[in-house]
């Protein structure tokens, strides 16, 4: 029997055994930011969608048994297993003021939980990712992108950061956080994203 868990498009082999009458158990695991995430089960033919948190299937030959699970019995039979995984990736966004890489006054506290967040793990791995608004050239968004996201980087590195576990790139004004047209001055793109693994 196996026995699978799903966090969005990932899924964990807890326990497997093999055998034609296999048997498979999917259990589909909420997202920690709430966003609704699917997995489609198939075995022999058939098919089961699991769309909501703690859906699952229970696979073997020929046949797919979806069930309600909880998060109590999700704890009670992979509990050992989700201890023993890494912690999830993290996501921060800090901000600039317009046309600059100078911090939002906003942005201070989310830097200090930033921090909080790399002592944790043992071995943080980072990537910067800097981001501009519309208003500007291209070219004047992609120096001022990579430059904030170095700005972050230095950041993490005089905090003690190694240097080799920071990634930093620049994305211009190519991902918006918040849609405009060209030329709109939005607060909410001008940002770095950091990813905490």
């Amino acid at each position: 029997m196996r026995s699978l868990l799903a966090a969005g498009a990932f899924g964990l082999l807890l326990a497997a055994c093999a055998g034609p009458a296999s048997r498979d158990t999917i259990v589909l695991l909420p997202e920690q930011n709430g966003r609704q995430t699917a997995v489609i089960v198939n075995s022999g033919g058939k098919q089961a969608t699991l769309d909501q948190p703690y859906a699952g299937a229970r696979t073997g030959a020929a046949e797919v048994k979806p069930y309600q699970s909880s998060a109590a019995d999700v704890q009670a039979t992979f509990g050992a297993a989700l201890a023993a995984q890494p912690a999830r990736p993290r996501s921060f966004q800090v901000y600039f003021v317009e046309g600059s890489d100078a911090f939002t006054e906003e942005t201070k506290a989310t830097v200090e939980q930033l921090f909080a967040e790399i002592a944790r793990r043992p071995a943080p791995e980072i990537a910067v990712v800097g981001h501009t608004d519309r208003v500007g050239s291209d070219q004047s968004n992609d120096a001022l992108s990579l430059r904030r996201a170095g700005l972050v980087r230095g950041e993490l590195i005089k905090r003690g950061v190694a240097a080799e576990n920071i990634q930093a790139s620049g994305r211009g004004e190519r991902e918006p956080l918040v849609p405009t047209a060209d030329n709109v001055a939005e607060p909410r793109n001008r940002r770095v994203e950091i990813i905490v693994r």
